[in-house]
């Protein structure tokens, strides 16, 4: 009796888990329609936080979205929170790649200069930064940190962003 009682009590709990879960999942047209684009956004924004939970590149991207759509300060908060505590050096680098696609190299460059200190051997990566030092008008260190890359491995990714960098096409993220 007591194993019928324990099993029912824990199908219910899985089944109102299932139920939560999905109601988390779910984003209704009242979040956003007939909103001002601020309000939507701050919504849909609301509703992101919850469903990153603790991921760091999920909130990487909240940070991104309020970065560059004109909420910087908010933005700034969540990269400071996550460079705070315990972070992967992916992490650094994702954050990098806001500051740039704002136009802040000078922000982003201590923080893809620690990411290829501390990732010598990820190819991708260091191409991807060469190529944002020789779109900033760094070629010696962009083909230094190009010929890095292929020393460790010939990655199409890798070869295709330093190819684009030449004719002034941004990497692909």
């Amino acid at each position: 009796m007591k194993n019928r009682i324990a099993v029912a009590i824990a199908a219910s709990l899985f089944v109102a888990g299932v139920g939560v879960g999905y109601a988390a999942q779910k984003v209704g047209a009242s979040t956003f329609q007939g909103k001002s684009k601020d309000d939507a956004a701050r919504a849909l924004l609301d509703v992101a936080r919850v469903q990153a939970k603790d991921g760091s590149w999920e909130r990487i991207a909240i940070g991104r979205v309020l970065y560059l759509g004109g909420r910087k300060s908010e933005g700034q908060a969540i990269f400071d929170g996550l460079l705070a505590g315990d972070h992967e050096d992916s992490d650094e680098f994702r954050i990098a790649r806001v500051y740039r696609e704002a136009g802040e190299w000078a922000k982003a460059k201590p923080l893809f200069d620690a990411f290829a200190a501390k990732n010598p051997k990820d190819e991708k990566g260091l191409a991807e930064i060469g190529a944002f030092y020789l779109l900033n008008g760094d070629r010696a260190t962009a083909e230094t940190l190009f010929e890095r890359s292929f020393g460790v491995a010939a990655e199409f990714w890798a070869t295709v962003g330093a190819a684009g960098a030449y004719l002034g096409v941004v990497p692909e993220e």
